[in-house]
């Protein structure tokens, strides 16, 4: 092994060994190993820091900005609003009535702000209803996922993957231009430029119509009841003048690793913590000095301003106020929001189509350029707030995307990612078969994949497993794009967990779920997408 290939394995296990701790934020951890590889020489400054001006990258900020605008207009809850029933009904028939629909919404409309916006109005209307809102929560998170991973805008892991695939054709274009020996690795890429609106639609929609059946009529029996301790805490007598909350605190939150003894909430933002809520349970005794996780919600007494000065705040993640839901009004605003979105997705998809692009050959009309118009349109009309637009995205994620390309390159570059795929390649010749060698080829990427994202986060899985893709196609000398949506769909499969994806953090928090809860709902649907995955790829797109 060479000393570049020996450094990348032991770069990676650091990672990996990191992100599973979570000693520091994934941004922080991911930027790291690029400074590790840029000191032993494995990449240069310019491959360090071409993630950043990225065009799959800058789309995902983008529709940051486009998802805060859709959700002040109150769209989503308006229409969610309709949809919930009045009625005494079963828990089958409001998940029939219910998931498709939050699927479809969340395929084109970013994963996170569609559950904090839906999760608190779920929670009070079961509650309403007098029914468990425990069945319903882990189900919404992963019909959120599941509709995502149909389109290209439906989940950042989507758009990282499309920006590396357009990356990496660029360069090999660049290559062929200035040196004939790399031909042969312009001849394998030739024509993946990125991936189009629906190309993922193929597969996708058939893996969430089979998601969606298991969710809707037999998820239920896997999940929990409402547990006491949590009704108990949130039917504490409220002070006059005061209203209960929940809170789930966000990375931002000043007073993580702080007991609430030392830091003092009531001083910051003018509230009275009556309980925590962690890893599904009320935290019992002395919860004054149990020290504060970015996992915890927070149930809370406050007035009715609290609400307004806290309630878009980063600070946390979601401000729910326990007790009826009123939807907010502004129809204006509402079917604005609504024909620009639909703007932005019928542009991007028929900009892509060739009458188009052979018309407007000196403009590039993609999902880029269109995120690009709705959200300067949404800003000058205010539908986000345009003084206090860099609140709305999420740093983090941005930093871990953007390092994701460099540490990509360096797999390529050092060479581990052609050993690993010689090794996955190498199996069907292990099990001496190979008439279905590509579908144990797919097996493996997959397993890989989604180990990496129920252990650490999907974007950091995609970035390790994007290279592999790569290489595995061009030593078989195919075409990579079933390998790069086999990465998609693993990457985004994140059910087991409540870690991998940050939807679940979000309801796990609300629903006070415990992790075995995930554990037992999840697996079976990561068996359903694996199957699926393997079995239609193959069949769609060889």
């Amino acid at each position: 092994m060479t000393f570049e290939l020996t450094y990348m394995a032991c770069v990676i296990v650091l990672m990996l060994a990191a992100l599973m701790k979570e000693v520091l934020r994934p941004g922080l951890i991911l930027f790291t190993a690029v400074v590790m590889l840029l000191c032993a020489g494995i990449i240069n400054p310019e491959e360090a820091l071409k993630g950043f001006s990225n065009k799959g990258m800058i789309t995902v900020a983008l529709l940051y900005l486009i998802s805060e605008g859709v959700r002040k207009s109150g769209l989503l809850e308006r229409f969610v609003f309709r949809m919930l029933p009045t009625g005494n009904v079963s828990v089958t028939k409001v998940n029939l009535r219910f998931f498709p629909v939050v699927s479809f919404i969340s395929a084109f409309f970013n994963n996170t702000p569609v559950v904090v916006i839906f999760a608190p109005m779920i929670k009070n209307w079961a509650r309403k209803m007098k029914l468990p809102s425990a069945k319903f929560l882990i189900p919404l998170s992963y019909a959120t996922v599941l509709g995502g991973i149909c389109t290209l805008i439906g989940t950042t892991t989507n758009l990282v993957l499309h920006g590396m695939l357009l990356q990496e054709y660029q360069e090999e274009v660049t290559a062929y231009e200035n040196s004939a020996g790399a031909v042969k690795g312009i001849l394998l890429r030739t024509g993946v430029d990125g991936m189009h609106m629906f190309e993922l639609t193929k597969v996708g929609v058939l893996i969430a119509l089979a998601g969606l059946i298991y969710l809707i009529f037999f998820s239920k029996y896997l999940l929990p009841s409402d547990r006491k301790s949590e009704e108990d805490a949130e039917r504490v007598d409220i002070a006059p003048g005061m209203n209960r909350f929940e809170v789930l605190l966000s990375n931002r939150f000043p007073g993580l690793g702080k007991t609430l003894h030392d830091f003092d909430f009531f001083r910051h933002y003018g509230a009275h913590v009556r309980a925590i809520r962690r890893n599904g349970n009320i935290v019992q005794g002395d919860y004054m000095h149990s020290p504060i996780t970015h996992e915890d919600t927070l149930i809370i007494d406050a007035g009715e301003g609290f609400m307004k000065a806290w309630g878009e705040s980063r600070v946390f993640w979601m401000v729910n106020r326990i007790g009826d839901y009123e939807p907010p009004m502004g129809t204006g605003k509402r079917w604005f929001a609504l024909g620009l979105l639909v703007m932005m997705i019928i542009g991007a998809t028929v900009g892509e189509l060739p009458v188009v692009t052979e018309h407007f050959r000196y403009i590039k009309l993609d999902m880029f350029f269109f995120a690009s118009v709705t959200t300067v349109i949404m800003a000058w009309t205010k539908m986000f707030n345009p003084r206090k637009y860099t609140k709305y995205f999420s740093w983090d994620v941005l930093i871990t995307i953007a390092c994701a390309f460099a540490i990509s390159a360096a797999m390529t570059k050092s060479g581990f990612a052609d050993f690993v795929a010689g090794y996955i390649i190498s199996l069907t010749d292990a099990v001496g078969n190979s008439t279905y060698g590509i579908y144990i080829i797919l097996a493996a990427l997959f397993l890989i994949t989604n180990i990496f994202t129920e252990l650490i986060t999907n974007n950091a899985a995609a970035a390790l497993s994007f290279p592999l893709a790569l290489a595995v196609s061009e030593r078989l000398g195919m075409n990579p794009m079933p390998f790069v949506v086999c990465v998609c769909f693993a990457a985004s499969a994140s059910f087991s967990t409540p870690i991998g994806y940050q939807t679940n953090l979000i309801v796990q928090g609300i629903g006070g779920y415990r992790f075995n809860d995930f554990v037992r709902a999840g697996l079976p649907l990561n068996i359903i997408v694996f199957l699926l995955s393997v079995i239609l790829i193959p069949l769609v797109y060889l």
